[in-house]
């Protein structure tokens, strides 16, 4: 077939024999690639009367979005929320380690630390897209210290701030700026002025809610501000009750806006929600689970001893904990054991489960209209996976990053 490459003469890859995840259902088609977008082949096939230059065979394989954290506190030895002269470079080694588990982009996340640890780290990661060095960054998740004592969980409880000036300026006094930051969990009931919410709002930011001991009327009125996240639901908030539910009940709550999704992330490790706790919220408002690891540090090595910021953090099995108590304190697990466990655990379908890796994250972050998706023109962040969801390989950008051996 004669070649038109009016529109571009950068190459195109052709993925074959595989099951693609577009429009919530697995489709078996090809998958067409160039300049690291998603091609519609109509238009290539009619309007350029292109080719494919490359044939990637799948054998099989489903093609799904690829996986994005939006809560790890580290892995394989680093701990993002220890100060240090090349705090990019444990970031970038993370970065590079999370590939075979199929994440292609995520947000650092820096846990209850002083101001010094922030005004150190945060200058030092920006913002940048993925590529063999690594799983892109989309900005810091700075989750506390502007949280509740009562349900502090792992943060260390002498750095704990309340908001004294009532708006931004208590934030940048102590992390120093929202540069290249994407989300700052808050507990609702300490922002007395909305102007913190607005403020984060309009510098792009998602603030989502944890760590917190808020009713639900107090929920809401964070929602209707423009909170738009429950950090890791059922875990560090009030228990759910029948006459106040908390901040779960923004779950099915009425007060909700009009268009607007109110996300929440959930630790499908096995520990940190008991299954059936999993099913309800997934049942209740199955567009809104994100799936995060909340990894720490000790994730991909033994037990033993180990950091999580400015505590010590024990691992016992599969079970984290701060040194000398029962505090879970982040997971162990990786994101294709969490989207592995979601399914087992609540019965979803495979496309909901891939989905709740990839598109309801991006979708928080703002980013639907270019990652988490299949869609014609959206970024072709891939991964692999068999029918048991185990990584096979991982793409950015049309790109193969990590592949694993035989």
């Amino acid at each position: 077939m004669p070649s038109n490459r009016s529109v571009s003469d950068a190459p195109i890859t052709q993925f074959i024999n595989c099951r693609i995840l577009r429009d919530h259902r697995l489709q078996r088609e090809d998958l067409w690639v160039r300049e690291g977008r998603i091609l519609d082949p109509e238009k290539l096939f009619f309007d350029e009367q292109g080719y494919a230059d490359k044939r990637v065979d799948c054998e099989g394989s489903i093609i799904a979005p690829g996986f994005i954290d939006v809560q790890i506190n580290g892995g394989f030895g680093i701990d993002f929320s220890q100060a240090s002269d090349d705090v990019s470079a444990g970031v970038s080694f993370v970065a590079k380690k999370i590939l075979e588990h199929g994440v292609t982009s995520f947000c650092p996340t820096l846990v209850t630390s002083p101001p010094a640890v922030y005004h150190k780290v945060l200058p030092q990661v920006k913002v940048h897209g993925g590529g063999p060095h690594g799983a892109g960054v989309l900005g810091f998740h700075l989750e506390g210290p502007f949280i509740s004592l009562e349900k502090k969980g792992a943060h260390p409880e002498q750095y704990l701030r309340t908001f004294r000036c009532g708006g931004v300026e208590d934030l940048i006094e102590v992390y120093g700026s929202l540069d290249n930051v994407a989300m700052v969990t808050l507990a609702p009931e300490l922002v007395r002025q909305p102007i913190v919410l607005f403020g984060l709002m309009l510098r792009l930011l998602s603030p989502p809610a944890g760590h917190s001991v808020a009713n639900l009327s107090q929920a809401e009125d964070a929602v209707q501000t423009g909170a738009s996240f429950i950090t890791h639901l059922f875990n560090a908030m009030l228990p759910f009750h029948h006459r106040d539910p908390g901040i779960v009940g923004l779950l099915t709550s009425d007060q909700v806006p009009a268009g607007r999704t109110v996300y929440y992330g959930m630790i499908a490790d096995g520990i940190h929600t008991n299954p059936a706790a999993l099913r309800i919220a997934h049942r209740a408002h199955p567009s809104g689970l994100v799936l995060v690891t909340d990894a720490i540090a000790a994730m991909g090595l033994p037990p033993g001893r180990h950091t999580l910021g400015q505590q010590v953090i024990e691992i016992q099995g599969l079970h984290a904990y701060v040194a000398g108590t029962k505090t879970l304190s982040g997971s162990i697990a990786t994101m294709d054991m969490c989207v592995r466990h979601f399914k087992q655990a609540s019965g979803c379908s495979v496309e909901e489960a891939l989905e709740a890796a990839s598109l309801h994250p991006a979708q928080l972050l703002g980013l639907g209209h270019r990652k988490g998706n299949l869609d014609y023109g959206s970024d072709a962040d891939l991964v692999l996976l068999d029918d048991a969801l185990d990584v096979k390989a991982t793409y950015i950008s049309g790109e193969e990053v990590w592949r694993k051996g035989p």
